[in-house]
């Protein structure tokens, strides 16, 4: 019988005596005893999370200490149909560039630096992928409703995603327009920009080709700001991006639209170089709005004290423009033969500026050979990423940044062009450079006996002397290593 059965009196008479029996007496000393024990298991496993903790802390355990370990930030950034020699830093007397001046001066400059392509679309397939474009899946210029960067390709931004590093796009796409080959499905997660060739830097429409198209977006969805220049709406973007992130790893790529055409330097800039002949005049406001643009996103970087944990990459796509949009020049190649959608020096050898204050040199320069396919790998050894290097036809750069004494990775470079009017290919080994099919995009036509132009530029940088009729054996050999490349790019796609 328990002692909540019976009639009301017995049960009250029963529960007296059921609370203090010796039964429940002991279950009050076993709960305080119990009550005990978990204070005491609850103070032991505070002071081993605290001890847990400070380990992790001090990385005492290597295993642990990889993941709190400094991590390294990574701004690209990529200009649009920047001539050879169109930075004070590389030799312009007539420019106004003191921001790409002064990150020169804080890093390393090279001086025989190649884009992997002299048109846009190629190019970029070939930064971001660290393989030659044919490699990549891009060898011409992306059209305004074809597919692009096929979606197998691996670029930087996939690379450094999965080990917690955010991405984003702010400027200039050309990869692909269709839906499945924007920069979001490229590894990004944040894309604000346009996806053509160009556009108007005001209205943000296309108009160089086919029906007049507004292009300007955020993330898929198409975006409105007329009459806000698009020099400033990337930088907000891109200094937003790095505010927000600024605490948590980021790889932030700034493709930008200038000095690609249209001409529209701000007006400061415009009335800076007013007493400048055309086309330079109108070209040279456009390279010192380019120049303050990003000495806006240096800024940022230094306001957030982010500069020694960020590594700057700089370089442009190809060399300058010569077409009617751009008034047939401006850009300054020097010596240097070529322009745009050429082979010669003067369509591929471009500025190139790598920072990282703290870890690489300062006020230096390079003199190896170098291509923008060798970015990925090289990112990928500063944030500890491995990489395949059978997947990949760039070599990290790190140890040529970091001693002038160390040789350049690349015995043969190689590129190639397609298209109408453009079959173009060169092969470069050691200081033997020949171009078969090429073209002079800085008026100079190249006569029909000079279809394979072979010169040594250690003599003639200038590419001025054809040399093939005087050494047959390397015009031979350059030819055999073209064709063998060929053939490896096909079995390797």
């Amino acid at each position: 019988m328990t002692p909540w059965s019976s009639t009301s009196g017995e049960r009250r008479v029963r529960l007296v005596k059921f609370f203090s029996s010796p039964h429940l007496i002991f279950s009050h000393r076993l709960r305080d005893l119990i009550s005990r024990s978990i204070s005491s298991m609850l103070n032991i496993f505070k002071r081993v999370a605290l001890c847990a903790c400070f380990v992790l802390a001090t990385g005492f355990f290597p295993a642990f200490a990889q993941s709190t370990q400094a991590h390294t930030n990574v701004v690209l950034i990529f200009a649009d149909d920047l001539g050879t020699l169109d930075l004070n830093c590389y030799g312009s007397k007539d420019l106004h560039t003191p921001h790409l001046d002064a990150l020169a001066a804080r890093g390393v400059r090279f001086t025989q630096f190649y884009a992997a392509a002299p048109v846009c679309s190629p190019s970029r397939a070939a930064l971001l992928t660290g393989r030659y474009p044919q490699r990549a899946g891009v060898s011409r210029n992306v059209g305004l409703h074809a597919t692009g960067l096929p979606s197998a390709q691996v670029t930087i931004a996939e690379l450094l995603k999965p080990i917690g590093y955010h991405t984003a796009l702010v400027g200039k796409w050309h990869l692909g327009h269709v839906e499945r080959y924007g920069p979001l499905d490229q590894g990004f997660d944040m894309f604000f920009g346009h996806k053509f060739g160009c556009i108007d830097n005001y209205s943000h429409f296309f108009y160089w080709s086919g029906p007049d198209v507004h292009d300007l977006w955020r993330g898929k969805e198409e975006h409105w700001e007329p009459g806000v220049y698009f020099g400033d709406l990337v930088v907000r973007e891109a200094c937003r991006f790095i505010r927000e992130k600024q605490h948590e790893p980021f790889f932030l790529f700034i493709p930008l639209n200038i000095p690609h055409y249209p001409l529209q330097g701000q007006e400061k800039f415009r009335r800076l170089y007013e007493t400048l002949p055309e086309p330079r005049a109108s070209y040279a406001a456009l390279v010192s709005t380019m120049d303050e643009k990003v000495g806006e996103v240096l800024d940022m970087l230094d306001a957030y004290s982010l500069r020694e944990k960020t590594l700057v990459i700089f370089m442009s796509d190809h060399g300058h423009s010569t077409e009617e949009s751009s008034l047939f020049g401006g850009g300054n190649a020097g010596t240097y033969r070529g322009a745009k959608f050429s082979l010669f020096e003067g369509g591929i050898r471009v500025p190139a500026i790598v920072s990282l204050p703290g870890r690489f040199p300062q006020g230096e320069e390079r003199g190896q050979l170098a291509n923008a396919i060798d970015w990925l790998p090289t990112i990928a050894e500063v944030c500890g990423v491995e990489v395949d290097g059978a997947s990949i036809d760039g070599k990290s750069l790190v140890s040529v940044i970091e001693s002038a004494d160390s040789p350049s990775p690349h015995g043969v470079m190689h590129w190639q062009t397609s298209g109408p009017n453009e079959a173009q290919w060169a092969v470069r080994e050691g200081d033997w450079k020949l171009v078969f099919n090429a073209r002079d995009t800085q008026g100079q036509t190249v006569p029909e006996r000079e279809t394979a132009f072979l010169s040594n530029l250690a003599g003639d940088a200038r590419e001025r002397v054809n040399l093939a009729d005087l050494h047959p054996d390397i015009v031979k050999r350059l030819t055999t290593l073209h064709f063998a490349w060929v053939e490896q790019l096909s079995s390797s796609r």
